[in-house]
């Protein structure tokens, strides 16, 4: 569809005594009636002599054409991506925020400060609810109830080995001959992963918070941290965002807190931290939590099995899918040494930092922003083709792609791979055989 106009001017120079004369016309053309949407713009100069005299022409051209819609250009998903990067131990976690923003905000809020300005601070900030995040938190939950029972359930059936003196996990028959083991004693061993029977926290890395009743109350110390109960970080940031758990309560504000800088000055009355927990039954707990259930969970009928890992594949996105939307307005607190993670608007106090330079500080964590991979942890394996195959070599490792655990236990199942793992996965890459790798350019 297009649609032009042109607008032109003419104008006739005609030459008398001791001056010139000229005459301009202007003439408005509608070169279509057509809708259109995008505007272009075209300038044309002309001069010629038409019986002795100079005509000069300028012609303006209009013309519009339809506008794509960018809301239906789907999202183009490369053939193929780099595997994940492995972080240096020796060396501080890079910021996930640019380090020039957090210096503009805290500029801004010491000025505030210094003017004696509150700080605004918008919900979930300000200790209340966000209403519209409370389905997401308990979708959030039921999926991570599903995704221990279904990873408990497969790992009857499909194998999985995990390196006994390093953090390496393999989903195969056998485990695979990379040298790249960093473990104790790996130069004895020529780094080669001595291979033992991996668990359900192979798959899920557990990754513990402390629980608060109150997120904005007393920071946890190091001499009370056994007063408060570790549970998982994904449960800990579903019960901050609204989700009610009798042996977990959690404070539920009515009124904001307020603040001055980094001061709290307004967080309302002070109340009682209530322990139910501790007379308890935990026996509902337990389904929140990965320890054991291999033995909670008997195996599957094989003619289950596709259809439990299908069921596991949807939970584990449900997880991740949830976990980084929450994130986006609920503050979670990660060390940027080690692997220590806090859910709340400040890290906790406790002395228990052991990774680089901890000498430095005094076994403080360093607290910085945390990532979704630091709260559920990806966890990527290599990807096998063929389980029941021969094991993976190192000569032929810039072939093979990876994928999460879990993603790699539910494929190798019967569920269908989801198109965003494919890409890592590599899965159109023709791996040679070992003396054809060394003639492929």
């Amino acid at each position: 569809m297009l649609q032009q106009w042109a607008l032109t001017s003419s104008t006739l120079w005609t030459p008398s005594q001791g001056g010139s004369s000229s005459l301009m016309e202007h003439r408005w053309l509608n070169l279509s009636v057509l809708r259109s949407y995008t505007l272009g713009l075209k300038f044309e100069n002309e001069q010629r002599r038409v019986f002795g005299r100079r005509i000069k022409r300028t012609c303006l051209c209009a013309s519009q054409r339809p506008r794509q819609d960018s809301s239906a250009k789907k999202k183009s998903i490369p053939q193929n991506i780099d595997l994940p990067p492995i972080l240096p131990k020796k060396k501080k976690k890079p910021f996930p925020v640019p380090l020039k923003k957090i210096l503009r905000e805290s500029r801004m809020n010491k000025k505030l400060a210094q003017m004696g300005i509150e700080k605004p601070l918008e919900p979930p900030k300000n200790g209340l609810l966000v209403p519209r995040l409370i389905p997401v938190a308990y979708d959030v939950l039921h999926a991570w109830k599903v995704l221990i029972k279904g990873v408990a359930q497969l790992l009857h059936v499909i194998p999985v080995y995990g390196c006994s003196k390093c953090s390496e996990v393999h989903v195969a028959e056998t485990g695979h001959k990379i040298q790249d083991c960093l473990g104790s004693s790996n130069a004895q061993r020529r780094s080669f992963h001595s291979w033992v029977r991996g668990s359900i926290n192979d798959v899920l890395l557990p990754v513990e918070s402390y629980h608060l009743y109150d997120p904005f109350g007393k920071r946890v110390k190091h001499e009370t941290r056994f007063d408060y109960d570790r549970i998982p970080a994904v449960v800990e940031l579903c019960i901050q965002a609204g989700v009610d758990i009798p042996e977990y309560p959690s404070r539920r504000r009515t009124k904001p807190i307020r603040m001055i800088g980094k001061k709290v000055f307004n967080r309302g009355e002070y109340v009682e931290e209530p322990r139910p927990w501790r007379t308890a039954d935990l026996s509902a707990l337990v389904e929140f939590d990965t320890h054991g259930a291999c033995e909670r969970f008997p195996p599957p009928l094989l003619s289950e099995v596709p259809s439990i890992a299908q069921e596991t594949m949807d939970a584990y996105r449900t997880v991740r899918s949830g976990v980084k939307r929450l994130m986006k307005s609920y503050t979670v607190k990660a060390c940027g040494y080690c692997s220590e993670v806090h859910v709340g608007p400040w890290g906790h106090n406790a002395k228990l930092c052991g990774e680089f330079k901890h000498q430095w500080r005094d076994g403080k964590h360093g607290w910085q922003d945390a990532t979704p991979d630091e709260v559920f942890p990806p966890n990527y394996v290599w990807h096998v083709r063929d389980p029941k195959g021969p094991p993976l070599t190192g000569a032929l490792k810039s072939y093979y792609g990876k994928a999460p655990a879990v993603v790699e236990i539910c494929m190798q199942a019967g569920a269908q791979i989801p198109e965003i793992y494919k890409p890592m996965m590599r899965l159109d890459i023709i791996i040679p055989e070992s003396d054809e790798a060394r003639l492929v350019a």
